[in-house]
């Protein structure tokens, strides 16, 4: 079986593969994520790698808020990718106790799942902006599902939290990434207006 942390080191390439020719014209499209364009989605993304980086090497992150795109958006995020995969990546890394954002301790295994679930959803999030097509590892997909069915649902805890939208309910049958992606409060069907 892969571990978490492999499928999410396959995941980031298929993202890389989306966002390597971005441009700082591409930086003010919409995205399905409410109230971001592309610049916030990256720059959330670049926060969330260096500091789940941060958190591995030290046990908790300072400030998860904290990434910044400078003159290159895609140089800033293929970096935050770098620090990222460094840490968790290190001999031991996975079996450290560690804090995200107030919660915790736990093992970092847990902090991967959390981070995969990231990884695949806002992959899916960055082909939408782009109009390209999402090939997910299918693996990565299961796996990121079965995490993310730990999420509240209750639409009360989800506003106090704000980390996801209200739920999207997905036809009977759908596949697992539609499924994914209506848990975390997206529209599966969502298009560029």
């Amino acid at each position: 079986m892969t571990t978490t942390f492999e499928l999410d080191r396959q995941s980031l390439l298929v993202l890389d593969k989306i966002l390597a020719g971005t441009t700082d014209q591409d930086l003010s499209r919409p995205t399905p994520c409410e109230g971001w364009n592309l610049a916030e989605l990256l720059r959330h993304q670049v926060s969330e790698n260096h500091a789940f980086a941060e958190a591995v090497r030290r046990g908790e992150a300072a400030d998860w808020d904290a990434g910044r795109l400078g003159e290159h958006a895609y140089a800033a995020y293929a970096a935050s990718v770098d620090d990222f995969l460094a840490a968790f990546g290190e001999e031991g890394a996975l079996q450290r106790q560690l804090k995200i954002h107030e919660n915790g301790p736990f093992v970092a295994e847990i902090a991967a799942a959390m981070h995969l679930v990231d990884t695949v959803v806002h992959g899916w999030d960055l082909a939408k902006t782009f109009g390209v097509p999402y090939e997910p590892v299918p693996e990565a997909v299961h796996a990121a599902l079965a995490f993310a069915g730990m999420v509240p649902t209750d639409p009360g805890e989800r506003a106090v939290s704000g980390a996801f939208g209200a739920l999207v309910e997905v036809p009977e049958g759908a596949d697992e990434l539609d499924r994914l992606i209506g848990l975390l409060g997206r529209d599966p069907g969502w298009k560029l207006s």
